[in-house]
């Protein structure tokens, strides 16, 4: 396992950590974690609970006592078990236009030129007039940051998507998009890899897509390093979105090519399902995934990702086997 980054915006954040024995949850400030288990369970409790808890933060963040550790010394598990997955997908407008124009291009017959005008017309009328596009995910495809990411034995086209995600600190049902920062608890990294040659179901071409077998195989979402909490991030559309496959850039955006911003999205959810603390929301992946490259991934291979003042991922590809 890589060395654990601290590198993250603000005085401390928060995560999951074990030393070989039980989990923890830990609070991490600079290159070192307190161990929070005495007063709390979990992360999950602490979101659950946000507002009594993060002047409390504060203030063990700064405290000389108490049980800390070496980050370094520590594995950096998913920084909390979530409640619903919720997953935004075609939220990146670059990213959109790009597979419309493909598509116009070679299904069409449409000039590059025409493609493109007429993909970005769409995108101006769908910021406009339309809506967000979500999908659950499975808690169990979750792993760590540094873990490696296994293979499943189906598929070949086994595809990368980082994305920025937030965690909601209080209940909501209906939430205006005026009102819907309130209810960021934090941020952290999520990569939302699937597998493209299994995303489709031929023998279903009525229902289409099948998010559950090309997105949740065991491992196919690493999360964290670490919570950061909403108030140390500064501006979510401001966030810098970059992934390296083998040392390459391979996705390199700005959070402000988002078609339907955080609000909109929160927003939008709380419209179908009541919003708790816990759950988590991913908002969507920018320009530069496998198929746009025609690259995907294969045992062996390196996934270095990380988000402006969120810290760093990296793992490791693995066969199945």
């Amino acid at each position: 396992m890589p060395e654990p980054s601290p590198s993250h915006a603000g005085p401390f954040a928060l995560g999951t950590f074990s030393d070989g024995a039980a989990a923890f949850p830990g609070l991490v400030a600079g290159t070192r974690v307190r161990d929070l288990s005495g007063p709390v369970a979990s992360v999950r409790a602490l979101v659950e609970d946000w507002d009594t808890w993060l002047p409390r933060l504060h203030e063990l963040a700064a405290a000389t006592d108490g049980d800390w550790h070496d980050l370094a010394d520590l594995r950096v598990g998913t920084p909390l078990e979530p409640g619903q997955i919720l997953q935004s997908g075609a939220n990146y407008r670059k990213h959109v236009v790009d597979l419309v124009a493909a598509e116009k291009e070679s299904v069409h017959g449409a000039t590059p030129e025409e493609a493109r005008a007429d993909a970005e017309k769409m995108m101006d009328e769908r910021i406009r007039d339309g809506v967000p596009y979500l999908f659950l995910g499975s808690p169990r495809a979750l792993c760590g940051p540094y873990d490696d990411v296994v293979l499943p034995a189906l598929g070949e086209q086994h595809d990368w998507e980082l994305e920025l995600a937030l965690v909601i600190g209080k209940q909501g049902k209906n939430i205006p998009a005026a009102e819907a920062m309130s209810y960021v608890a934090g941020y952290t990294i999520s990569n939302d890899l699937t597998t493209r040659d299994r995303l489709y179901r031929p023998d279903l071409k009525a229902i289409g897509t099948d998010w559950f077998t090309a997105k949740n195989a065991d491992t196919f979402l690493p999360t964290g390093p670490f919570l950061v909490p909403a108030d140390f991030v500064g501006d979510p559309a401001d966030l810098r979105i970059t992934l390296r496959h083998n040392g390459v850039v391979r996705q390199d955006e700005s959070t402000k090519d988002m078609i339907f911003d955080i609000p909109r999205l929160i927003a939008y959810a709380s419209t179908t399902t009541t919003l708790r603390p816990g759950d988590l929301l991913l908002t969507g992946s920018p320009a530069g995934n496998g198929a746009h490259w025609g690259v995907f991934l294969t045992p062996g291979d390196v996934i270095d990702a990380e988000i402006t003042g969120l810290g760093h991922q990296r793992n490791t590809v693995r066969s199945h086997a």
